[in-house]
C-alpha cells in the first residue's frame, strides 16, 4: 500500500551534489521522495537507497525538465506513487563554461539550451505541480546562482539565466499563494562534483583555496550546507513568498574595504 501519509517532495537533478544532499535530508525528515536525473542513472538509484535507508519512500525518474511532457510525467508519477505532492526543488541546472572575453565561445544555440534547462524547466516543473500542490499547501524553492546577482558564473549565458529565475521567482509568488510558497536560494561557489568536472582537478583546487580565503566565513559551502536552506524554506519560512537568500560566505559583499580595518582612507 502507498504511503499517502508522509509529505512528497519532487527534488530535479537530484543524482549528485545538492540536490542529492536536499533529497536525503528531505527523507530524513520524513518525506517520500522522487530523485530526478538525465543521464547519471547509477548515481540516481544509489540516492534512492540512501533516502530508503532513512526509512522514506524514493522512486527515481528519468527526465529533462526543458520537456514538458516529461515535467508532466514526473509529476504524475509521484501522484500516482503517493497521492499528493508536497514539496519541490528546482535544482537541474545546466552551463557551458567560456570565459567572459571569448564572446565568440558562445552562441544563439548555447543560450536557448542553457535557457531551456534554468528557466523553462523550472517553470514547466512549477506548472506541472501547481494542481497538486494547492491541495496540500505546498512550497517551491528554486535552486539559482550568484552569478544571477553578481553576473560572474561559468559563462554569461549562465548568469543570465540564473537572473531570469530569480526575477521569475518574484512573478510566480503573485500567482501561486496563497496556498504555495516559492522562494529561491543563491549560492555562492559550492564543493561539487559538477564544478570539479566543468574546471578540471588542479583549477578547481586552486580556486577553492583562492575562493575561500577572500571570504568574510573562510569557506567555500558543502553541498549539505546549500542543501540545508533549501530544506528550510520548504518546511519554515511559513510566512516568506518570492524572497531571494544569498547563501554565499559573504561573498557578495566585495572586498573588504581598507577604511573598515581603521586605516586612513586619505
Amino acid at each position: 500500500m502507498a504511503d499517502t501519509e508522509r509529505k512528497v517532495a519532487i527534488v530535479t537533478g537530484s543524482a549528485t551534489g545538492v540536490g542529492a544532499a536536499a533529497a536525503i535530508m528531505l527523507a530524513e525528515r520524513n518525506c517520500n521522495v522522487v530523485i530526478n536525473y538525465t543521464r547519471s542513472k547509477d548515481d540516481a538509484e544509489a540516492t534512492a537507497e540512501e533516502c530508503r535507508s532513512k526509512g522514506a519512500e524514493a522512486i527515481t525518474f528519468q527526465a529533462d525538465v526543458s520537456e514538458d511532457d516529461q515535467c508532466r510525467a514526473m509529476a504524475q508519477a509521484a501522484v500516482d506513487k503517493w497521492g499528493r505532492i508536497d514539496y519541490l526543488i528546482n535544482n537541474a541546472a545546466r552551463t557551458k563554461f567560456n570565459p567572459f572575453p571569448n564572446m565568440d565561445g558562445v552562441n544563439k544555440q548555447d543560450f536557448l539550451d542553457i535557457y531551456a534547462v534554468n528557466v523553462v524547466g523550472p517553470y514547466q516543473m512549477i506548472r506541472a505541480v501547481e494542481p497538486h500542490m494547492r491541495k496540500t499547501g505546498g512550497a517551491v524553492v528554486n535552486d539559482s546562482s550568484i552569478g544571477g546577482v553578481t553576473g560572474i558564473a561559468s559563462s554569461i549565458p549562465y548568469a543570465a539565466s540564473k537572473a531570469a529565475l530569480n526575477l521569475m521567482t518574484k512573478s510566480l509568488a503573485h500567482v501561486l499563494g496563497p496556498e504555495i510558497r516559492i522562494n529561491t536560494v543563491v549560492p555562492g561557489m559550492i564543493q561539487t562534483r559538477w564544478l570539479k568536472g566543468g574546471l578540471g582537478d588542479d583549477d578547481y583546487q586552486k580556486m577553492l583555496a583562492t575562493t575561500a580565503a577572500g571570504l568574510p566565513l573562510k569557506k567555500v559551502a558543502t553541498a549539505e550546507e546549500v542543501a540545508e536552506v533549501l530544506v528550510w524554506f520548504l518546511e519554515g519560512a511559513s510566512v516568506v513568498t518570492g524572497e531571494t537568500l544569498i547563501v554565499d560566505s559573504g561573498l557578495h559583499l566585495g572586498p573588504f574595504p581598507p577604511y573598515a580595518s581603521g586605516a586612513s582612507m586619505e
